[in-house]
């Protein structure tokens, strides 16, 4: 079929960062509408802050980081890698599970759950599949941690549906945050050494700790509220102990990789957050360490990644220019409102939401407006994919 030759099929990052971008600027829209009252979500088959959770990771979150990891996991196994029929399946699942999360609550059972778990149970075992097929041609020995993670997030999927909330989005949130902690150790290393021609701490007595605690905190609710909490300010304070000899002075002066070391300080804060919570009433306005991480880690890293892999997987120089850096300055922006400003004007919460859905309403528009075009279009070095 023609339809399946078009470069938007070539490799992952093209249909999901579209499908990304289109989510990233509508999905926290939608929820400042629903939350404000200004629309409902009567026709989804649950209620309105599972939906709000659910669609913000596995559907936007899902879209970026599945097109990461498919574009990814080929070049870490050499392999040409999933394309053509296999994207366009999994683009329709996608498409398909937005549409039964909002307005299949009168659909019949058994065709609400195949369109809830089609696209995450499929992609899951295309990925695995591929890192354990390949196994011995893989460059990253730690791979080992996404053969886990990955189905655990099936897991975590229909709790937060379908079971405990709370257990389900916390487990959520601790798999997106390893699977972040991975990719930031993996492409921060790189990026610092092509941006400023220095090494930055990779010691595995370190790393491999980090990763592993990471690991076990994805099973937290589980533990002892007080096991939790220890795990989790360990956790933070040895990526802050690494933060310190990653050359953050140096990092922060440009603003498209300083976003992605506010990421990681996000992610240091909603871990040491978490952990005081547990021995300190929390005096703070609404979720913030759930926040603090989908727009500190999330908000900030993605849009980063997306220009750099759009840009230099079609075949482009990774130059961030005016607008992109623009970009970024909203997603920071974003983050502030939303997390920073009800601390200090609790009578501003709404506001908030509505200002900090607007910033990712411009941000993710602006980037598709930049960005789609590319995904549409062949690699202009002449190479296939």
């Amino acid at each position: 079929m023609k339809f399946l030759h078009h470069p938007l099929w070539l490799v992952g990052f093209r249909p999901f960062f579209l499908l990304g971008c289109f989510a990233g600027a509508l999905l926290p829209l939608v929820w400042a509408m629903v939350y404000s009252g200004a629309a409902n979500l009567d026709s989804s088959p649950v209620d309105a802050l599972r939906w709000h959770a659910h669609e913000m990771f596995f559907g936007f979150g899902w879209a970026v980081l599945g097109g990461f990891l498919l574009t990814s996991t080929k070049n870490w196994v050499n392999i040409r890698g999933h394309h053509g029929t296999a994207l366009a399946f999994l683009s329709f699942a996608w498409l398909l599970e937005r549409q039964g999360m909002s307005f299949g609550g009168a659909w019949p059972t058994p065709l609400f759950l195949l369109s809830n778990n089609l696209f995450l149970g499929s992609i899951v075992a295309m990925l695995v599949w591929t890192l354990i097929r390949y196994r011995n041609q893989d460059s990253y020995r730690d791979n080992a941690f996404f053969v886990v993670l990955l189905p655990a997030f099936i897991v975590a999927k229909q709790l937060m549906l379908h079971g405990d909330f709370s257990a389900g989005s916390e487990m959520t949130l601790a798999l997106f945050r390893l699977a972040f902690l991975v990719m930031l150790e993996r492409t921060l290393t790189q990026f610092m050494k092509a941006a400023f021609q220095v090494q930055i701490l990779r010691q595995p007595r370190l790393d491999m700790p980090i990763k592993l605690l990471g690991l076990i905190l994805v099973g937290s609710f589980l533990l002892p509220a007080n096991l939790g909490a220890a795990l989790s300010l360990a956790l933070g304070l040895l990526l802050l102990v690494r933060f310190v000899f990653w050359k953050p002075l140096l990092a922060l002066r440009r603003i498209d990789i300083g976003i992605m070391y506010v990421g990681y300080l996000a992610i240091v804060g909603q871990l040491l957050l978490s952990a005081l919570a547990q021995f300190v009433e929390p005096a703070w306005v609404g979720s913030v360490t759930t926040h603090l991480f989908t727009f500190g880690a999330m908000g900030c890293v993605i849009p980063a990644m997306i220009i750099r892999i759009a840009n230099g997987h079609t075949g482009r120089k990774v130059v961030f220019s005016g607008l992109d850096r623009s970009i970024l300055y909203l997603m920071l922006a974003a983050l502030t409102i939303r997390v920073g400003l009800p601390q200090f004007a609790p009578n501003l919460y709404l506001a908030s939401i509505h200002a900090a859905a607007s910033c990712w309403l411009l941000a993710f528009g602006l980037l598709g407006w930049r960005y789609i075009p590319m995904l549409l279009k062949p690699r202009i070095d002449g190479r296939e994919h």
